[in-house]
């Protein structure tokens, strides 16, 4: 059974940065899509970012040009760069993996069957 493990949340001021990490149990390879998504409470999952089959990378309009994702297969690890924080960008952040994924379902919840189990990001001054 799959294991996603996040790390690298906390407490930040405006501004500042973040380092998320998220290391798969099982292999990793070019036909698997991992990413990122966030959840505040009484909202519904938001897609943050996701790797396509190391193909091409998404990104929800909201944190395009303030993070970078980036995966190294060898490692199993996907990353998260997060820059320029602001305070909406409050939430829990959940790492993601699904090996069948086709193109037009990246930024869907419901298409990754592996999930993390949060790390949390608080924006605050």
């Amino acid at each position: 059974q799959e294991q996603l493990t996040e790390s690298g949340g906390g407490l930040v001021q405006p501004g500042g940065s973040l380092l998320l990490s998220c290391a798969a149990s099982e292999r990793t390879s070019r036909s698997t899509t991992m990413g990122w998504f966030r959840q505040t409470p009484g909202k519904e999952r938001e897609f943050v970012a996701a790797s396509f089959r190391s193909q091409s990378t998404y990104y929800a309009d909201s944190v395009k040009g303030r993070f970078t994702l980036s995966r190294d297969n060898a490692k199993k690890t996907v990353y998260l760069q997060m820059n320029n924080l602001k305070p909406e960008d409050t939430a829990v952040y959940y790492c993601v993996r699904g090996d069948t994924l086709i193109q037009s379902s990246v930024r869907r919840f419901d298409a990754y069957r592996y999930w993390g189990q949060g790390t949390q990001v608080t924006v605050s001054s």
